[in-house]
């Protein structure tokens, strides 16, 4: 199989304890489906840039870039093999978002009961330890 293509994505959050929010996105592909926004890099663009500009095209949120979270996901989807590596983002500015999407500000334990796939929770709890180390912005 050839090489998966590669995607970004962004773990969204404000807050800290327990008024700790994060962000979630409606899936366009998938009807119902709740995840983080991603999608592919584009040329000349890191990875990092790609989950940060994702962000904010599909939930208008920017914010201050925390570094990667865990490893890459993979997954297939329409005979296509994807590699997604996620950053964690202090969001400190919200626009309404430019491409349709539902966008959930959810308190933490409700985000992860709504994330649609089991990856993506286990991702989120992974990078709960570097949310409650970042001080207010």
């Amino acid at each position: 199989m050839s090489h998966p293509v590669a995607q970004a994505g962004g773990i969204a959050f404000r807050g800290s304890g327990r008024d700790l929010s994060i962000l979630l996105v409606s899936s366009k592909k998938q009807q119902g489906f709740w995840i983080f926004p991603k999608g592919h890099i584009e040329p000349g663009e890191t990875a990092a840039q790609a989950g940060v500009r994702e962000t904010e095209e599909e939930a208008g949120v920017t914010g201050d870039l925390l570094g990667p979270v865990g490893e890459p996901l993979e997954y297939d989807w329409g005979g296509k093999r994807y590699s997604v590596q996620y950053f964690l983002i202090r969001a400190t500015n919200e626009a309404p978002a430019s491409d349709g999407r539902a966008v959930e500000w959810l308190p933490f334990e409700e985000a992860l009961r709504r994330l649609s796939f089991d990856d993506t929770g286990r991702l989120l709890r992974e990078a709960r330890a570097q949310m409650e180390g970042t001080p207010r912005g």
